[in-house]
């Protein structure tokens, strides 16, 4: 981390998550001097992870991503990380409709519709074409649950197996335009689902010494407190001074642009503020409707005790729900887990996790049924979620209660106190946010965007690609301005 920062860079970017270090990496390494100011102590965002004492390391969210991960690691970062790019193979469903396994690929996926559910196979191939070819000019009227009525009508089962990991990846429901879960799907059902091995951790130490390389000073607990903008265009930032950071609190820094990583709502009405925008377009970032949240539960087993990966998987979507309800996986009355497993061989390299396994329990959420409790009831019910997932763990993992070391619950609260996402928001808006994200830098010269509002494929990838088309916007503007 730098020492001192300079009066005055290029651009700045707002907010270390996947999208803000592949922006500010890319332009670090077109030539641009860049800052990036991140309010917490540590880089990532979403992508993170989090130590307790007795060597327990846990990662923040699903660990898994598309394909495309690979390709957009080696040509925006570098041949190292795009190589401990690393296939999941065990994806496993559990529900009263159906149990199965899968390698999450078009083909494996083309075989179980066929063989176990009975459908036609020109059917699944036309339904996959369709998916594959769907794009962001194509009609966004037509809803997911009708795209599935066109090709699977009334077979609730299939929609179950075909919708349900992806409302976990991206939030998306059966209501949404159905591009915005054709592009996540077919790009999950390509090749199948990916991780990165060497833990969360590594990935970013490894990210954060390519930025540093590529010169863009990063300056950690250091919260953006405004984005000045004086006569309609970017001048630079308010940084404010948290403990630890490296600027004094209410230091300008100046700046030809800004690219801010923060929430998109956030960053129009709260960071550059609307009394800088237009009316109209006020309104219509007020009507842009944020994405559900979620909360996690970390389970660090005791040394020596294992998960049965034949058991297990890697990723284990489960259900007690009867069918597929988007208001059920976001009901406080918790019917769908996605565990995500941790064996040994996700850190190879770490001597001192050689022993360890971990279980991530995820379910989605609503904000307000979190952040509206008293502290007494917020308290009960984090312990009810942890006591709950346990109990519902335990069908997978046998005695998971004696076996456990640690465990501990994250809530939208949790992640909206750390990340500063508005209604923690794991997947920030809908998609109607993307047009007033790509607004931004007409109604502010210098002013953009980047972050998860429902474009390309969400998640990871989504939020690396978005990085990669922001820091094009930014790169251009840069050189028109010389």
């Amino acid at each position: 981390m730098v020492k001192t920062l300079k009066d005055a860079y290029d651009v700045i970017v707002v907010g270390s998550g996947l999208a803000g270090m592949t922006a500010a990496n890319i332009l670090g390494k077109t030539g641009h001097s860049v800052l990036l100011l991140e309010r917490h102590y540590k880089l990532g965002g979403l992508a993170t992870t989090f130590a307790r004492t007795g060597g327990h390391l846990f990662d923040i969210s699903l660990h898994g991503f598309p394909v495309g991960m690979v390709k957009s690691c080696r040509r925006y970062w570098n041949a190292e990380i795009a190589d401990r790019i690393v296939q999941l193979r065990r994806i496993r469903f559990d529900n009263p409709q159906f149990s199965l396994e899968t390698t999450f690929s078009r083909e494996d996926f083309t075989r179980l519709l066929v063989e176990k559910f009975g459908v036609a196979e020109p059917t699944v191939v036309a339904f996959f074409d369709k998916a594959r070819n769907m794009s962001h000019y194509d009609d966004q009227q037509l809803s997911t649950r009708e795209l599935f009525d066109e090709f699977f009508p009334g077979r609730e089962d299939v929609i179950r197996l075909l919708m349900e990991p992806i409302t976990y990846a991206n939030g998306s429901t059966l209501e949404d335009p159905a591009l915005t879960y054709g592009i996540v799907f077919s790009n999950f059902m390509s090749k199948g689902v990916f991780t990165f091995q060497g833990g969360t951790d590594l990935l970013i130490r490894l990210m954060r010494r390519e930025l540093e390389k590529n010169g863009v000073d990063v300056a950690l607990s250091s919260p953006c407190e405004r984005i000045c903008i004086e006569s309609r265009k970017v001048v630079g930032v308010l940084v404010g001074g948290a403990v630890g950071g490296v600027v004094d609190k209410g230091r300008l820094i100046r700046s030809k642009a800004v690219l801010s990583n923060a929430n998109l709502k956030g960053t129009i009405l709260q960071l550059a503020g609307e009394e800088s925008f237009a009316p109209e377009f006020v309104a219509e970032t007020k009507a842009v409707r944020l994405n559900n949240s979620s909360t996690q539960v970390y389970i660090a087993l005791k040394p020596g005790e294992q998960l049965d990966g034949d058991r297990c998987g890697d990723l284990l979507f489960t259900s007690t729900a009867p069918a597929f309800r988007t208001e059920l996986l976001l009901n406080r009355s918790i019917t769908s887990r996605t565990y995500s497993f941790y064996y040994p061989s996700v850190r190879p390299d770490a001597p001192k996790q050689a022993d360890r396994y971990y279980v991530v329990a995820s379910t989605n959420a609503n904000y307000h049924d979190w952040a509206d409790l008293s502290p007494a009831d917020y308290g009960a019910s984090k312990r009810e979620l942890m006591e709950s997932t346990l109990d519902h763990l335990d069908r997978y993992v046998p005695n998971v209660r004696e076996k456990t070391a640690h465990i501990e619950a994250a809530t939208p609260v949790t992640f909206r106190r750390y990340t500063d996402h508005w209604g923690g928001a794991s997947f920030g808006t809908k998609y109607e946010g993307l047009a007033v994200s790509r607004q931004l830098h007409q109604q502010i010269p210098g002013l953009f965007h980047s972050g998860s509002v429902g474009i390309i494929m969400s998640g990871w990838l989504g939020a690396v690609n978005y990085g990669v088309i922001a820091a094009n916007d930014v790169d251009a503007f840069l050189l028109e301005t010389r």
